[in-house]
């Protein structure tokens, strides 16, 4: 029998500050929800492994930090990322209407630039009564940019899950990954055109840790 193929992925959470990045990472990695957390500063890096189609995935997921001061230098973690989540708020309009923004800021990072690389939206915090972005808004927005829409909560666990794994599987399928097998022969994944960075996370200020609400 064959060993099972072992896969390295690194995925991307990206969106405007405050829209649950973070909240959404920690509930489909250990299946937690926050109400208060710090500021992601830079990027935090969870890791998560998945089997999908007799392949086992190792995800390593990038947290991105939201703020604006920090877009350029947060933009160089995108580099050799084999998917992107575009995450906005369905109770904050501008977020929605920063995706156009962050989906250019993704696609100028990866080398070779390619319409195929994968991307998933996620409308969060569907827990919440004061809605400002209609499903339909958001679900045409999608379907013009060719890009899977989910509409989630971190803070019931609705759709994470599926989220995630819809991003894994894409990313799979795009094949911009090597293929790691078991054996004294296996090789590791090089990313693209990055460094492979292995730390928890990554800060670029100690300014500014407030707490934040977020649901």
């Amino acid at each position: 029998m064959n060993p099972r193929k072992k896969v390295d992925l690194k995925l991307i959470i990206v969106g405007a500050l405050g829209v649950g990045k973070t909240s959404l990472l920690h509930q489909y990695v250990h299946k937690t929800f926050f109400e208060d957390y710090q500021t992601t500063l830079g990027a935090s890096i969870l890791s998560k492994i998945i089997i999908l189609n007799d392949t086992t995935l190792k995800l390593q997921i990038w947290d991105t930090g939201g703020q604006e001061r920090f877009r350029s230098m947060v933009s160089t973690f995108y580099k050799g990322s084999d998917g992107c989540i575009l995450a906005f708020d369905v109770t904050d309009l501008e977020s929605f209407e920063a995706l156009n923004t962050w989906r250019g800021d993704v696609l100028a990072k990866i080398i070779p630039t390619e319409q195929s690389y994968p991307m998933v939206a996620l409308g969060n915090k569907i827990d919440l009564e004061d809605r400002q972005v209609p499903q339909k808004v958001a679900q045409d927005w999608c379907k013009e940019k060719n890009i899977p829409y989910f509409e989630v909560s971190a803070k019931n666990d609705i759709n994470v899950v599926q989220a995630f794994e819809m991003l894994a599987s894409r990313a799979l399928s795009r094949g911009s990954h090597v293929l790691v097998h078991t054996g004294p022969e296996c090789l590791q994944r090089e990313y693209r055109n990055t460094e492979n960075y292995l730390t928890d996370s990554i800060k670029l200020s100690p300014e500014d840790q407030t707490r934040r609400r977020c649901c």
